[in-house]
């Protein structure tokens, strides 16, 4: 998948493809690469993410600019309604984790962690990413922030997948995962921030990393 959409991205940014211009279908691009129709769609999906390409149902993939917005979109939010919104809520909610969680919510997360380290499939990761940062939320004991992470859920599920796909981010995260957890069953809340903090600093890197072509 990462060689496909970098050929691709290549391409539109040598001018190949024309802004303006319909990219071959995903069974042409199927058979041009000798892969899975799927490896295709989520090729096609990083495109889309990174602000080049835009699918019309029906239609097909359309290239819509030549090089990657500064401001990937993953749903209906962008990367920076993503950053700014994880670090207003998940950073002070780790602190609040860390001071009020309950033994049921250390043994889950150290049972999500486990389950992270022996997964191998990206899309049950993802989902257990997801459960991951919402058992925090829960683990604050404010009800008000697990909603504010389920709403959001969707759109860090694509985050996430995308930067696993391009910025080969599942190892380091599942180690910044074990830190946050470690710091929250301490219960320091200085330290659950700081590690948090650390966490979404590596997201925003690679980000910035993917979206300037050094990945």
């Amino acid at each position: 998948m990462e060689a496909v959409l970098a050929h691709l991205r290549a391409a539109i940014e040598r001018g190949e493809h024309a802004v303006g211009a319909k990219l071959p279908s995903e069974a042409a691009l199927s058979r041009e690469f000798e892969v899975s129709r799927s490896v295709i769609r989520e090729a096609l999906r990083g495109l889309q993410a990174l602000g080049m390409t835009e699918s019309k149902t029906g239609k097909g993939t359309f290239v819509t600019a030549t090089g990657p917005a500064d401001n990937p979109t993953f749903g209906p939010y962008s990367a920076r309604d993503l950053i700014e919104v994880r670090r207003h809520v998940e950073i002070p909610v780790a602190g609040y984790a860390a001071v009020r969680r309950s033994q049921d919510d250390l043994d889950l997360l150290a049972h999500l962690l486990d389950r992270m380290d022996a997964e191998t499939d990206n899309t049950a990761w993802v989902a257990l990413d997801s459960l991951f940062h919402i058992t925090i939320a829960q683990a604050s004991g404010n009800p008000v922030f697990g909603k504010v992470i389920e709403e959001i859920r969707d759109a860090l599920a694509r985050q996430s997948a995308f930067l696993n796909q391009l910025g080969d981010r599942r190892r380091q995260s599942n180690i910044e995962h074990r830190d946050i957890v470690t710091a929250i069953e301490s219960g320091s809340e200085e330290q659950a921030v700081a590690a948090m903090t650390a966490h979404l600093t590596h997201v925003e890197a690679t980000l910035t990393s993917i979206v300037n072509g050094d990945q």
